[in-house]
């Protein structure tokens, strides 16, 4: 099960930033009383009586930014909506309801996800009492908060974790593969999916963007019963000229999120394109197990080795080169059981488990090895390690100082990890927290 997601929403300065430090202990997010200071989304991770979760800070919603960034603020922004399990929706006491607020809570209800109702800035008791206004947002009862007094922090984590999707079970089940087929129009996605449920399930046609909607089918193999997710073919957002193809966009987009793994679709006869790269930025942000899969294969005849079109990928998603490459003929259904038998592999790589004592060792092991860089005049630590959870493996190190393990040491670690542990093929997070200090627990935490 993976890490739940806490996304904190709101419109501009209302001091979702300011939240996010705050229940972090720790300043991570710019505080300003500029609005738009935020632009990305910043993620850290919060621990309470023996769970996890992430924490997400957003840009302010409605927002027009200055540097006409606000196509990606909030693109930002429905990233975080859609993949949270909860949303902290923050709103001011100090200002009262604004019409912006409400334009929040109508965008907001349509998700179908537990909401919980902050109202910031509550500096002093009496202004709880001036808050009750927000109960016309809709959201039932909500709570008063301020981060500058220090005022019901442990109350509002203790609702949060209330609502947050039950822990992982115990009990050993043999879950449904989901399977979403993504990729540029017209590189075969439907027919493979009608090969893979052997009949016409799917509408087949030379006509790009056939497909319009996300559409399921339900298959066996061996005995598994799999659900490949067929997808609309995507193409350059200037080239979206119908609403019906902007929402095709954003049903991709839901199905990636949904799946267990994806399969990224491409045309032997054709080069990867600026779609297909913004395509698995989306697959790895959402941290989903991937395979490329290059489909028409018996169309080049022998006229491109399978070696050169591995190195052409490579040379395209340098940052992805542990994701497997499966070359098929869709239409003839050649290779097409071992792809899934590997897209199978990454589903139960995605889901295992490690101990904690041999993750230690590993660690050590890596760490004597090579010795992470001096920070400050000093050699940091790492005390320990353990994993959190799974789809995808998350691993928190606990450090003296997160700070102190750049990018390279990080990509270092992770490489041996894929060495030696069973997440060879699919992404794997990795967190650096400071040791706990006392009885305040306060920490820090840097993701990778």
């Amino acid at each position: 099960m993976p890490v739940p997601q806490v996304a904190i929403v709101g419109r501009p300065n209302v001091g979702k930033s300011s939240l996010f430090n705050w229940l972090a202990r720790r300043r991570l997010a710019i505080v300003d009383d500029y609005a738009g200071v935020t632009r990305d989304r910043m993620t850290t991770l919060i621990e309470i009586n023996d769970r996890h979760f992430e924490l997400i800070d957003t840009g302010g919603m409605g927002i027009v930014d200055e540097d006409n960034l606000t196509d990606d603020v909030q693109r930002q922004i429905e990233f975080a909506i859609h993949s949270a399990d909860v949303i902290l929706f923050v709103v001011d006491v100090q200002t009262g309801q604004m019409p912006l607020d409400d334009e929040v809570a109508e965008r907001l209800r349509a998700l179908g996800r537990p909401i919980l109702l902050v109202a910031n800035k509550a500096d002093q008791p009496h202004q709880e009492v001036l808050s009750q206004e927000f109960h016309r947002l809709g959201y039932g009862d909500f709570i008063c908060v301020s981060t500058t007094q220090n005022r019901h922090r442990e109350e509002l984590l203790e609702k949060i974790e209330e609502i947050l999707p039950p822990p992982e079970s115990e009990t050993v089940t043999s879950p449904r593969m989901h399977v979403a087929i993504v990729g540029r129009r017209n590189v075969g996605k439907s027919t493979f999916v009608n090969t893979l449920a052997d009949s016409e399930r799917m509408i087949v046609s030379e006509v790009p963007g056939t497909t319009r909607d996300s559409v399921d089918v339900v298959f066996e193999l061996d005995g598994q019963s799999i659900v490949a997710i067929d997808t609309p073919g995507l193409r350059k957002r200037k080239s979206q000229r119908t609403d019906l193809e902007f929402y095709g966009l954003h049903r991709a987009q839901r199905s990636i999120r949904r799946a267990d793994v994806v399969l990224m679709f491409f045309d032997a006869m054709q080069p990867v394109s600026k779609v297909d790269k913004q395509l698995m930025g989306y697959v790895m942000e959402n941290h989903k197990p991937s395979l490329f899969v290059v489909n028409k294969w018996d169309l080049l005849a022998g006229d491109v080795t399978t070696d050169q079109w591995v190195d052409y990928l490579r040379a395209q998603f340098p940052t992805l080169s542990y994701a497997p490459i499966a070359f098929i003929t869709g239409q003839k259904g050649r290779n097409v059981k071992a792809l899934l038998n590997h897209a199978t592999m990454l589903f139960k790589q995605a889901r295992e488990r490690v101990s904690t004592g041999a993750l230690n060792r590993l660690i050590q092991f890596a760490v004597e090895s090579h010795q992470p860089p001096l920070y400050q005049n000093r050699r940091p630590k790492i005390y320990y390690a353990t994993q959190v959870s799974t789809e995808p493996p998350t691993i928190v190190l606990m450090c003296s100082e997160p700070k102190a393990f750049g990018n390279d040491y990080q990509r270092y670690l992770i490489g041996v990890m894929r060495d030696h542990l069973p997440f060879a093929e699919v992404p794997i997070k990795l967190y650096f927290e400071k040791r706990k200090s006392g009885e305040d627990g306060g920490k820090s935490s840097k993701k990778s």
